[in-house]
């Protein structure tokens, strides 16, 4: 039988709570996360070379670099996150027949996990190319944003 999991952002009483990690170890971490946009035809069009350039400049370069700004400050928006200096956040994005495929790789050396920091870096990506080509159609839909892999810490995760 397996042992039942609690919550590890509640205590005792019920009530949220950061999780303490100052009796961690120090561990190399690593972090991937994706996240998918799907095009209607109207903005697939505008694909020149692979990328759209608009009068606020390139989608994916503008999409990149709001990936890696998002990943860095993902402790101010998901309340229980520790402050973790990232060391290395790379943002990779390819179009594939109508969708665009998004991954952001995090890494560290600390005493807490980076997952949510890759998972906001692919999702801010995703949301920036929704942003910047929302004109052409609304039609666009950000999908399976997840965790594909995270190392480092009291247990590995692959989701192949």
């Amino acid at each position: 039988m397996s042992k039942e999991k609690d919550f590890t952002h509640l205590n005792k009483d019920g009530q949220p709570t950061m999780v303490d990690v100052s009796e961690k170890s120090i561990t190399k971490r690593t972090a991937e996360a994706q996240a998918i946009v799907v095009l209607p035809i109207e903005v697939l069009n505008q694909f020149k070379n692979g990328d759209i350039v608009t009068k606020k400049g390139s989608v994916f370069h503008t999409a990149i670099i709001a990936g890696v700004m998002g990943a860095k400050k993902t402790w101010e928006t998901i309340p229980f996150c520790h402050p973790i200096p990232l060391e290395n956040c790379k943002i990779d994005i390819q179009l594939v027949k109508n969708k665009v495929h998004i991954h952001c790789t995090t890494s560290t050396t600390g005493k807490t996990g980076i997952e949510m920091e890759a998972i906001v870096g692919a999702s801010t990506a995703a949301m920036t190319i929704y942003d910047m080509c929302k004109a052409l159609s609304q039609n666009m839909v950000v999908t399976d944003i997840k965790l594909l892999s995270k190392t480092g810490g009291k247990s590995d995760y692959l989701n192949v």
